[in-house]
């Protein structure tokens, strides 16, 4: 691609940009919307934020297929499930993936706002914010744009995802946000792909082990997340100015 186009690009003002990426891709396929995204508009600019959830596996072989060597956060919150360490080595091991980057909480803060590892307890927002919410800030240095993983049935907010979004200073793509469960399901059986191995245990959406439960038939496919908490996302995805206010 011409240097010249690429700069062109990076100039154009994100409300212009979002207009133009949201009418032209609104109905493309995920990889169609990968494609174009780490191929034509944010090439070597961009990277993957994945919790190897539930889900993630799905995303991440889509990755590989245009590039295996995308640089992948993975924030290493220090409570995630024993099982989602041991999935996230077995995909990437999988898939070839060579840019994975485990970005785990200051020490120093946790050390001191969190010196037992159950401030959780207390305070999810400040447990959240401690260990994901100010990591994710300093991995992104460098990056223009963000992939999630977030899909609109995932419910709440997210009902209304649009493809490309503007928060905070960077891009964020959503190359699922119409996908269904059924769409994930089909994805991950075509390509032979290992799951999450406590999807099979009642855990549609998995996060830290502290807040996350099974949850029953039926149930939102997030409802043990912070389960009988007012808490639905972790932060990484709310705007800085809404954010609780922790410590």
């Amino acid at each position: 691609m011409p240097y010249g186009d690429v700069i062109a690009r990076n100039a154009e003002a994100p409300e212009l940009r979002l207009a133009r990426l949201n009418g032209e891709l609104r109905d493309a396929s995920a990889q169609t919307i990968l494609r174009v995204s780490m191929i034509r508009e944010w090439p070597e600019r961009m990277t993957y934020v994945s919790s190897f959830g539930a889900e993630s596996v799905a995303m991440l072989a889509l990755i590989a297929d245009v590039d295996p060597s995308l640089p992948i956060v993975f924030l290493d919150t220090g409570m995630h499930f024993p099982q989602t360490l041991d999935h996230r080595d077995e995909v990437i091991d999988r898939l070839g993936l060579t840019g994975v980057r485990s970005i785990p909480p200051s020490e120093t803060e946790r050390k001191i706002l969190d010196p037992k590892n159950d401030l959780w307890k207390t305070d999810t927002d400040a447990c959240c914010a401690l260990r994901k919410v100010r990591p994710l800030e300093p991995a992104l240095e460098g990056f223009s744009a963000w992939i999630t993983g977030r899909k609109r049935f995932h419910g709440g907010a997210r009902m209304s995802l649009p493809v490309f979004e503007f928060a905070n200073g960077r891009y964020k793509i959503n190359p699922l946000a119409n996908w269904t469960p059924e769409d994930v399901d089909l994805m991950i059986k075509q390509r032979n792909m290992p799951r999450h191995p406590l999807v099979e245990q009642g855990y549609p959406s998995i996060g830290c082990w502290p807040c996350t439960k099974p949850v029953a038939e039926g149930e939102d496919v997030r409802a043990g997340r912070w389960a009988g908490q007012n808490k639905t996302e972790c932060g990484l995805h709310v705007d800085k100015n809404e954010r609780p206010r922790v410590f």
